[in-house]
């Protein structure tokens, strides 16, 4: 009895975690109630709010596709298995923009498959020729996408829309209080100019009007030239620039060498793609970057 206990218990484990939904075994035995209703986000920013607008309601699951600490997903491939999860469920909740790369695929494989596109209708930032697609990053954008998501899911799952709606206007709630807080503290700041090492600021710097004068790696692990890096440090020494703004998911050796040349200060600012898979996770994250930009700005 207690061997048969301890397996149900691990299917039910692995039918929770994401990447491993594709391993639980499935039976439904004639007159079983139905079976929960599987909302499956893309990454760690978008599985943070769709939680709180669908966690804890009876009947939905929420599984995350991908590891906890993949980062952003701009060239991600699928696995095998994580296709598998996403034929079981009924809802793909994603970012958008282009953030996942195979989201193509996934459409063309599984076309009843219902797609959320959380970043639907904002404004969007331009990166030379490319959306940018980091729009969780600003608190604003937050906001939009969790209505997104709520919208999506009420229209998906009516026979939870309330539930939705009305977790998702907590949340919101949250997050706006958030945001008022930070634009209290930042908006008086003197100094708004800010070195970046990735472009995924941009949201966050219109939000709080700052400028990003230079983003040193276009993309992640893409070290600039001699050049790039020259001509990077000829502007933080011209400009005065005191801050150079590292991220917790990637080595700051780039950030560091600047840092040397120009005697700014490296300091870390986190755009939220990985962390602890609890509903208050975002909003823990701003706060830490609130803390870091009143160090850093003033």
């Amino acid at each position: 009895m207690r061997t048969t206990i301890g397996m149900v218990l691990a299917a039910g484990m692995l039918a929770w975690a994401g990447g491993t939904e594709a391993g639980a075994a499935e039976t439904v035995a004639a007159g079983a109630p139905p079976r929960d209703f599987r909302i499956v986000t893309s990454f760690y920013p978008i599985y943070i709010h769709t939680l709180n607008v669908a966690g804890g309601i009876p009947g939905v699951t929420v599984a995350n596709l991908t590891e906890p600490i993949t980062g952003c997903l701009h060239d991600y491939q699928i696995k095998s298995g994580e296709m598998v999860a996403l034929s079981r469920a009924d809802v793909f909740v994603v970012n958008g923009l282009g953030m996942e790369a195979f989201l193509e695929r996934v459409v063309r494989q599984q076309p009843k498959l219902k797609v959320i596109e959380a970043s639907a209708g904002i404004a969007i930032i331009r990166d030379a020729t490319e959306d940018n697609p980091h729009v969780w990053v600003a608190v604003n954008g937050a906001i939009r996408q969790v209505e997104n998501i709520a919208a999506g899911l009420a229209a998906a799952d009516p026979a939870h829309a309330a539930r939705y709606r009305a977790n998702a206007a907590a949340y919101v709630a949250k997050l706006q209080a958030l945001s008022q807080r930070m634009h209290a503290a930042l908006d008086h700041l003197p100094r708004r100019d800010i070195i970046t090492m990735h472009e995924a600021f941009p949201y966050f710097a219109r939000e709080f009007d700052l400028r990003i004068m230079a983003v040193v790696e276009r993309e992640p692990g893409s070290e600039p030239n001699a050049g790039e890096l020259a001509d990077t440090i000829r502007l933080i020494r011209k400009a005065g620039i005191m801050a150079v703004f590292a991220e917790p998911q990637y080595p700051d050796k780039i950030a560091q060498a600047i840092a040397r040349e120009t005697n700014a200060v490296v300091y870390t600012l986190d755009p939220g793609v990985t962390g602890p898979p609890r509903p208050d996770a975002y909003l823990m994250i701003m706060e830490r970057n609130l803390d870091v930009l009143k160090q850093a700005l003033k």
